[in-house]
Order: C-alpha cells, then structure tokens, then sequence
C-alpha cells in the first residue's frame, strides 16, 4: 500500500495543471492531518501552492512570468462549485468584469446562497456575501453583473459614455433572458436596460 504522501502526490500528479485543490479532496486517502502534512511538503517542494486555508493550486507554467497562478474569479468558481453555491460578483469587480473600469479591486465581494465567508489568497480578499434568491435569479451572464455595476455607481450617476458601453454590452444578451432579467431588476435599473431593446 502507497503511503499517504505517495497518494496524495499521485493524485496531484494526475490533475491537470492550473487545478485549484481543496483537502476535501483527498478525503478516503488519510486522517486530515496526515493530508495536511503531505500537502505541506508539496508545497516546500513547490509542487503546488497553498492559496488559503485548505486551498491549494496546481500552478499552470509559463515561459514568460513562471508559475501563474488562478484568478481570483476561479478560485471563487472553484468554491461555489464545491459548496453547490450560486454566487454573483458586486459593485467594482463586476464593473471591472464588464470592462467598465480597469482596476481590478483586492476586495471582490460575492453574493451567495451559500455559506457567508471571508477568504484571504495573498493581498487579495474574497469575501462571500449572503443574499436572497431573487438577487441570484437573474439569468443573464452579462444582465447580471449590469444591475451589480449600475448598484455600484448608483441612480443618476452613471457617465453618458458608462450608459453607451452598458446599452452596448446587454445588446450581447439574448432578448428572452434580458426581458427575464428586467424584471427583477430594481426599477431605475430596468429602466436603463430596456434601453437595450
């Protein structure tokens, strides 16, 4: 039988590179804190990188910067997917991910039905947020993070040009789901993206 640390290295050899990994996922091969220790020495032999408390990464290697590492948004992906949680990225990150702003904010806060937590990965921070259903029962991808960046910027402030850019990217939506999503949206919100129409 392969000691744990043999395991817990074949099964990481096994993942494809840019995998973000979590202990839960060498549950059955040892006692939590045998698995500990394995992936500790995985981490001094730079095999992998410890992300977080439990949160581990199998870097992807590039000829250009070394070691890359996931994207705050796939670490949060990879969380929601664990957890079966919905999430839905807010104020300055989705502004951010609509391309309406290029700072990429440290803090990213997510809405979820999922567990309310905070997660540090280096300078960054991941913070979930509980919310009801009905702010994560908007359907468009791109409708979605619209209403959080319009939340952010708030009623009457948005810039001639932010309106341009927004009217432009919900033109991306398909016509069912931004009517869905319009409404469930808060009214001066909607108002905006039947713009769109």
């Amino acid at each position: 039988m392969a000691s744990i640390d043999d395991q817990v290295e074949f099964k990481i050899k096994k993942t494809k590179s840019g995998t973000i990994l979590f202990i839960e996922d060498f549950v059955g091969i040892g006692s939590s804190g045998a698995v500990h220790v394995a992936l500790h020495r995985l981490v001094k032999a730079k095999q992998i990188v410890r992300l977080s408390r439990g949160i581990y990464a199998k870097p992807r290697y590039s000829e250009l910067v070394g070691d890359v590492l996931p994207t705050t948004e796939e670490v949060a992906r990879a969380i929601a997917k664990r957890d079966k949680a919905r999430i839905l990225p807010t104020g300055s990150y989705a502004m951010h991910m609509l391309g309406l702003t290029t700072q990429i904010p440290l803090k990213v806060v997510y809405l979820t039905d999922g567990s309310p937590r905070k997660i540090t990965i280096g300078k960054r921070t991941i913070q979930f947020k509980k919310t009801t259903p009905k702010n994560l029962s908007l359907k468009g991808e791109v409708s979605k993070l619209v209403v959080q960046a319009l939340r952010e910027i708030g009623k009457d402030k948005a810039t001639p040009e932010e309106l341009d850019k927004i009217r432009d990217i919900l033109k991306k939506e398909k016509k069912k789901i931004l009517r869905h999503d319009i409404a469930l949206a808060p009214q001066w919100v909607a108002e905006i993206m039947a713009e769109a129409i």
